[in-house]
């Protein structure tokens, strides 16, 4: 990186930083991404291959930066989603069969296989995929604390908990 291309960011950053920050606070509502994608920002204007193109550094970080945030917000829109077609219809009721008071040997066997699906589907993922899945589903942490805990940002462990849904979909069949 050149002299003059560090000098542009250090000032970016000490003049802008918290700024920038705030901006994007306002848009993702979490001060833990926006902190994550103002990073990202400042990597995207530091990978422009000649600084001196621009005629306003500080405006193309934050417009680099608000494209992030929808970026992200269109991501776990799309997420939400893909969840909410997985839940029954609201306003339905479940029938005996769904709370398991039918014991038939049918659906026991049923009920085993989808299991075994299910636990092929884990193995197939990639580590840190199954990691993220199994830290929002059987310890509940938000996608935020998963992202700390594992040292990810927080698109990375959407990205990841999406593939283990659909890999778990296609496993089982779409079965729910």
């Amino acid at each position: 990186m050149s002299k003059a291309r560090k000098t542009l960011l250090e000032s970016l950053f000490a003049d802008h930083g918290q700024a920038l920050v705030r901006f994007v606070t306002r848009i993702v509502r979490s001060t833990e991404d926006a902190e994550d994608i103002a990073q990202n920002a400042y990597l995207r204007l530091q990978k422009l291959s000649d600084e001196k193109d621009l005629d306003n550094p500080r405006a193309y970080l934050f417009q680099i930066a608000n494209n992030l945030a929808v970026d992200q917000l269109r991501r776990g829109k799309l997420h939400i989603d893909y969840v909410s077609q997985q839940l029954p219809p609201e306003g339905s009721t479940p029938t005996d069969d769904e709370y398991g008071f039918d014991q038939s040997p049918e659906r026991v066997l049923a009920a085993r296989q989808q299991l075994q699906a299910i636990h092929q589907a884990m193995d197939s993922l990639p580590l840190k995929c199954r990691q993220a899945f199994l830290l929002h589903r059987n310890r509940g942490l938000s996608y935020s604390d998963i992202a700390q805990e594992m040292n990810i940002s927080v698109s990375s462990v959407e990205k990841y908990i999406l593939q283990a849904l659909k890999v778990c979909r296609q496993k089982t069949g779409g079965i729910r």
